[in-house]
């Protein structure tokens, strides 16, 4: 009987598929002087196992003048083929049910403070007018050793409390913002694919979502979203800052001297039918540091066009009198985005527009 057993183990043993890695990728090289691993950290180790590792590509030492270039852009350059990283916060039931407008704030792991006055203020989830309105708020990390992980820790908190974080475990920074939104669209399309219209913008902006549901619906109906609409302050003829600075673009990054038009990245409007081309275009579309110019990029590559409104302020209210309080309630009531307020200000002057009694006659309120 032994004999028997040990022979069946053998004949077991035969058929088992030989052992090698769980996918097709080949084994990357271990972590050198020259390779690099872009990302890793204890809360997304479990998930890093479940993908091939990204790697820098160092043939971009070979660019013409790449050793002249600042760092930050070395390293973009390096990196600039990289697209999937671990997602730490996810949220998979976010889009249960019809969600009319879905408000996606980019926000750092340390702006905790914009983020909680954002939830007790404009984005607030709701129904309004017979729709669901939605946020999430899409985030890398910061930091490194323990106090990449305290922020990590401040974001898993809130994301218990609040469900409405998204968080990918790569650096946060000016540059990844067009990293950040490329895997948005991506989440996007595999978890809130129904979406019917969704707002972009940062964690500063004064946001009239009320203006916003009732603008979408009276122009495109309640079960619109079928449709090409990417609106907001809209940038034509921009070109790449090649002076340093914090939007320098040099040449063997984007070499054309002008971008294609584009709405400033402060805040913009767009359908869910856009929202699947730009995801789709921005497959074929290399990542560029500027995330607003790059949305105009798969915009062009689609034969798409971004459009004005004219209430959308994403540079701000320009109110060239001095006589009178530039944050009065009645110049904000009417429009649809603002751009760069602190915190109280936004707290205050929601709930001065919200409140019935506001009245917009008197000469205080006049430039």
């Amino acid at each position: 009987m032994v004999a028997l057993f040990l022979v069946a183990i053998l004949l077991w043993t035969s058929y088992l598929p030989p052992s090698g890695p769980a996918t097709s990728y080949p084994s990357p090289p271990p972590p050198s002087n020259d390779v690099e691993l872009l990302t890793n950290s204890s809360l997304s180790r479990g998930l890093s196992l479940l993908r091939p590792r990204c790697y820098r590509n160092l043939s971009m030492v070979n660019i013409t003048g790449f050793s002249t270039l600042p760092e930050r852009i070395q390293d973009f350059l390096y990196y600039q083929h990289c697209r999937h990283f671990p997602l730490l916060l996810d949220l998979p039931h976010k889009c249960g049910g019809e969600v009319f407008l879905l408000l996606v704030i980019k926000s750092s792991p340390g702006n905790y403070e914009r983020r909680q006055v954002l939830r007790e203020t404009w984005a607030e989830e709701r129904l309004h007018m017979g729709t669901w309105i939605r946020r999430v708020f899409i985030s890398g990390t910061t930091g490194a050793g323990f106090e990449k992980e305290r922020m990590n820790q401040l974001m898993e908190v809130e994301h218990r409390k609040h469900g409405d974080i998204l968080q990918w475990d790569f650096q946060e920074s000016f540059i990844n913002l067009t990293l950040k939104q490329v895997l948005f669209l991506e989440w996007q399309q595999g978890r809130c694919p129904h979406v019917r219209f969704l707002l972009n913008g940062d964690d500063d902006v004064f946001a009239h979502t009320d203006n916003m549901v009732h603008y979408l619906q009276s122009t495109h109906g309640k079960l619109g979203g079928d449709k090409h609409l990417f609106v907001g302050t809209i940038m034509e003829g921009s070109e790449p800052i090649r002076n340093p600075s914090k939007y320098f673009v040099p040449v063997q990054v984007y070499e054309s001297t002008t971008y294609p038009p584009y709405c400033s990245g402060g805040g913009y409007l767009l359908s869910g039918y856009t929202s699947k081309v730009l995801h789709q275009m921005s497959k074929y579309v290399p990542l560029q540091p500027i995330d607003d110019a790059y949305m105009g990029m798969c915009l062009a590559r689609a034969g798409l066009k971004p459009s004005n409104h004219i209430g959308v302020k994403s540079g701000g209210l320009r109110i060239p009198s001095l006589k009178v309080d530039h944050y009065d309630p009645c110049y904000y009531k009417d429009i649809l985005m603002s751009h760069r307020f602190l915190p109280h200000e936004l707290y205050l002057l929601w709930s001065q527009v919200k409140d019935p009694r506001l009245r917009c006659w008197s000469k205080s309120t006049e430039p």
